[in-house]
């Protein structure tokens, strides 16, 4: 895998172990395919919270007591997802720093760069934020440092649906855009619920293999078990043939995918130049019936990896895909 694509989707997405809450659940620890059960009403609203008055003190997702002094005015987000937040919530003109695989809405691109996996403390601390927005990376060394040089982070790791929600609301909470975060938070469950209730009519689960890289084309990397892209497979009403594979970002020869002739291929590696023609062009895959009925699509994969804005998005898009009769009528 190359090392861009190993960080985009590694060091930024944080491969989380997760069911998705109200929807998607694993009956054991060893279970390799998530069961689609009736939603939880994810689309309810939560009490609305009082204006934020500051200094405001709230407990991030590591449980850390975090004081934010006043009502943030240069923000910093250390992760692709993070950065969609913000923008949703209106807070675009406040952010002060972003990664490089910040890309999403188009003014990102336009905000400063202060690391890409590793954040550039230096470049942090001359941006003079009153916020950092981090994900839990599995570097607490950088964290350290934020602490030592005293500036205020607030750490999101969402690992499910009602996660995803919490982080939104936590980050209009100390950015006092509770009403907005509320409304994001609900439009998300509403519809994720939606989908929910379409894919229930299902009569059949086709089988998918989710190409996420195949920089080394005779050994495709794929989501496997506890993954996002499993579970949202499974929502959308389909099986992905790697939901049994022994790790959650696994490596399947030509001869696996074969075996397990998957219905639909779908490319999470479009954006970075796999075309249809050249799965087709893979040795002994024009046995597959996905090749062979044409059923290989691309997907922006930015929208089933990132625990932002556009997650409901992706789930619609590959539920439109693996089980379009369902969705021909909005």
């Amino acid at each position: 895998m190359n090392s861009k694509r190993l960080l985009c989707l590694i060091g930024l997405v944080v491969a989380l172990s997760l069911s998705i809450a109200g929807c998607v659940t694993s009956s054991t620890s060893n279970s390799a395919t998530p069961t689609i059960v009736a939603p939880t009403s994810t689309a309810l609203p939560s009490p609305t919270a009082p204006a934020a008055s500051f200094p405001l003190t709230v407990k991030d997702d590591m449980g850390r007591s975090v004081t934010v002094d006043k009502r943030p005015e240069r923000i910093i987000s250390l992760a692709p997802s993070n950065t969609e937040i913000l923008f949703a919530l209106g807070l675009g003109e406040k952010i002060v720093g972003v990664t490089q695989f910040c890309d999403y809405p188009a003014e990102a691109k336009t905000k400063p760069v202060v690391g890409d996996t590793t954040p550039n403390v230096e470049k942090i601390v001359a941006a003079k934020p009153d916020l950092v927005v981090a994900i839990n990376s599995g570097d607490p060394a950088s964290l350290k440092k934020f602490e030592d040089l005293k500036l205020t982070v607030l750490v999101l790791d969402p690992k499910d649906i009602a996660g995803i929600q919490s982080s939104f609301k936590l980050l209009g909470r100390v950015t006092g855009t509770d009403a907005a975060a509320q409304k994001l938070s609900n439009d998300l469950g509403a519809r994720i619920d939606a989908v929910a209730a379409k894919v229930r009519g299902a009569t059949k689960k086709p089988k998918v293999f989710y190409e996420l890289d195949a920089t080394d084309p005779t050994k495709p990397f794929t989501p496997g078990p506890s993954t996002f892209i499993d579970a949202l497979i499974a929502m959308a009403g389909g099986q992905n043939i790697a939901a049994d594979a022994k790790a959650q970002w696994a490596q399947l020869s030509l001869e696996d995918v074969i075996k397990k002739d998957p219905d639909l291929i779908i490319l999470g590696d479009a954006n970075y130049g796999t075309t249809p023609d050249q799965v087709k062009a893979r040795p002994g895959w024009s046995a597959i019936s996905a090749v062979k009925n044409g059923a290989i699509f691309g997907i922006d994969d930015n929208l089933v990896t990132r625990p932002g804005p556009r997650f409901a998005a992706g789930l619609e898009t590959l539920a439109k895909i693996i089980q379009p009769e369902l969705f021909k009528n909005p």
